[in-house]
């Protein structure tokens, strides 16, 4: 026989109406009241093709996928020593290493809502004992079970998850962020500190040459042949271009420092050796579908939070709506430890308890008008980083149209200008021009091919920057394979 029904008249015996079965049903009935906006991904205006390429048989408007495989795709540029940076990049950088750990406390955030929606089971005991020197010694007992849940009656605690839930998706496109953003920026360091190595390399070959040039004059002066003047000049392009190559170098070690960062050393500890550089840059697909844009982490995470703050919307106007909790316990009290468990010395208990908001001054309205604000701005910032992402991807469609073409005719104005240093520096020689002359033609000779150097180079890092706008690139194992086009470094004539 039970303690209620030992006590019936007792106050657990007057709560008998309401059972166990009574209450649970009570609470499932309610539970599918959700008060919170179906979600539903914001509308943007994409344009029908892209502005610098043809249009592709493939468009269609681009929607986050962010799942989709991205590849290797500092593969492209076929260098072996930026993969295996690459991949040290992606194990060492400490931006990536904060992102995993942001998300991870993200999904344990989950993990923490999800656990409000289970009922909490607590367990609680005591024991004491008293005496004295004229007092028999006593000892009382106690032990107790409780279990307390709060049935997600108007789907509150369902959105805390979903919002967590968002939050948590947000955090691994931040995640995917963080590894793009950091092997782009080490490929771009990368091929700059490869580009230094040409001109280094360039201008080392260059100075040769200026140090015949100068005691070319310098035999003509003292044949008197020539002017002082001319041996001046020869000096000073001489020490210009050895400044200019320590400068150079300055910059040099300043990109290799920047890469030891990235990988996750001290720059005293990380070394590049000098190296040829491979310029090859990819060829961008005729067909450019934007389905790429749905690879592209930023637009990921900035749906995921105008999710998040949908959920919020809901959460604020469950306030509205009366909170229900169900509490049970088991107790039990005894002056013996041994009697603690016997069935005569057990209570149970089991409630039903509701509370409603009467007044509250405007609060809960206002709560939800601030979700509601938070979640009109989520949208805007997602439409902003639509189209933000459209602009990234029309900006280098253009500047690899344009740097290409600058490329060809860079390319033909430095054999221009190497071919006439070489003819007024054999003209000078033969006398029938002042030195002012040659130093103008090798100054332009120079210029000429660092600048085509500088022409290759910010062809791979447009390449290197579409491949961002697009959220990984275009090769990947759903799109197929892309051939890459190469072009050879240039070098000295002096």
């Amino acid at each position: 026989m039970t303690a209620s029904n030992r006590n019936p008249s007792g106050p657990l015996g007057r709560l008998r109406p309401i059972s166990d079965a009574m209450l649970l049903a009570l609470s499932a009935a309610l539970a599918g009241c959700a008060v919170g906006p179906a979600y539903e991904r914001p509308a943007v205006a994409a344009p029908a093709a892209w502005k610098s390429a043809p249009a592709a048989a493939g468009w269609q408007p681009a929607a986050p996928a962010d799942a989709y495989d991205r590849g290797e795709w500092w593969k492209l540029f076929g260098d072996a020593t930026l993969d295996e940076l690459a991949a040290r990049v992606q194990v060492s950088n400490q931006n990536i290493a904060a992102a995993v750990a942001n998300y991870a406390q993200a999904q344990a955030l989950v993990r923490g809502q999800r656990a409000n929606m289970l009922p909490q089971v607590s367990l609680g005991g005591s024991a004491r004992r008293t005496g004295g020197s004229e007092i028999s010694s006593t000892t009382a007992a106690a032990g107790s079970l409780g279990v307390d849940w709060q049935p997600d009656v108007w789907g509150r605690l369902r959105q805390a998850v979903d919002s967590a839930q968002a939050s948590a998706q947000a955090s691994e496109a931040d995640l995917a962020s963080a590894r793009l953003s950091s092997v782009g920026e080490l490929a771009t360091n990368y091929f700059s500190l490869r580009e230094a190595d040409a001109e280094l390399r360039i201008l080392s070959e260059t100075l040769e040459g200026y140090q015949r040039s100068l005691q070319i004059t310098r035999n003509r002066y003292e044949a008197s042949i020539a002017a002082l003047s001319d041996v001046q000049q020869a000096e000073t392009l001489l020490a210009n271009t050895q400044a200019e190559q320590i400068a150079l170098q300055r910059n040099r070690d300043a990109l290799e420092h920047a890469i030891a960062v990235l990988v996750g050393v001290a720059p005293a500890d990380f070394s590049l050796p000098v190296a040829e550089w491979k310029v090859t840059v990819p060829n961008v697909p005729a067909e450019l579908p934007s389905t790429l844009l749905e690879r592209r982490p930023d637009i990921a995470a900035a749906e995921r939070q105008v999710a998040a703050a949908n959920a919020q919307i809901g959460i604020a106007r469950a306030a509205y709506y009366p909170s229900f909790s169900l509490s049970g316990g088991i107790s039990s009290s005894t002056s013996r430890v041994s009697d603690l468990f016997n069935a005569s010395n057990t209570l149970w208990s089991l409630g039903l308890s509701v509370a409603q908001v009467v007044f509250d001054g405007g609060a809960i309205g206002a709560s939800v008008d601030a979700a509601k604000a938070g979640h009109e701005a989520s949208v805007a910032r997602y439409r902003q980083t639509v189209l933000s992402a459209f602009q990234s991807v029309e900006d280098q469609l253009t500047a690899s149209g344009s740097l290409a073409r600058q490329e060809v005719l860079r390319r033909q104005g430095s054999a221009a200008a190497d071919k006439t240093e070489q003819q007024f520096l054999n003209r000078y020689r033969a006398g029938t021009i002042d030195y002012t002359s040659v130093v103008v033609a090798q100054v332009s000779a120079l210029n000429g091919r660092r600048t085509l150097l500088q022409v290759q180079l910010n062809r791979q890092v447009a390449a290197v920057t579409l491949i961002q706008s697009l959220g990984g690139g275009w090769h990947a194992d759903w799109m197929g394979p892309e051939p890459v086009a190469a072009a050879g470094p240039v070098t000295a004539k002096p």
